[in-house]
């Protein structure tokens, strides 16, 4: 039975070895082992709140390239509605020019056929009175041929005149 109950002297010097680990670990050891536990911890709530911080960075960077982008798109979309203006616009001004531009031509073909057909008009009248002349001349001619018949056109023609200033 010995080997079941303890020796006095053994559990004192067992009991002396045990309060002196546990004085020196008290003194010198536990106080380093929590420190370094409470350094570690606050390690780890800086590093959460670093964290939490980058993750709140991290979601404005995201608003502010969303709102960049959509900006982005409205200020394209605009760009684009100013282009389809401007070349509405220059498609207007250019049928505007063109209509501009095709009465002028429209004018200046009449103002030249106009030209012509007066030039024409004065061409013919010219031929005719000469064709005229030319055939009242070789009518009178025919009809005149004696001096009596000349004498008598020429009285008449005389008192038609006296009649005419009377």
């Amino acid at each position: 039975m010995s080997l079941l109950t303890p020796d006095p002297g053994l559990l004192f010097w067992m009991l002396l070895c045990f309060l002196a680990v546990a004085f020196i670990l008290g003194k010198w050891g536990w106080p380093a082992i929590v420190g370094m536990i409470e350094e570690r911890g606050n390690y780890i709530e800086e590093s959460l709140k670093k964290a939490d911080e980058a993750n709140a960075a991290l979601a404005n960077i995201k608003e502010e390239a969303a709102k960049l982008l959509s900006d982005a798109k409205n200020e394209r979309l605009e760009m684009l509605k100013e282009a389809s203006r401007l070349k509405d616009q220059m498609i207007s001004d250019a049928k505007t020019q063109a209509v501009a531009e095709a009465n002028k031509i429209m004018d200046s073909a009449k103002e030249s056929i106009q030209l012509e057909k007066d030039n024409a008009i004065k061409d013919i009248r010219s031929q005719v009175a000469e064709l005229s002349v030319n055939i009242a001349e070789k009518i009178i001619r025919g009809e005149l041929k004696d001096a009596k018949a000349q004498t008598d056109m020429i009285n008449k023609y005389l008192d038609e005149v006296n009649i005419a200033k009377s």
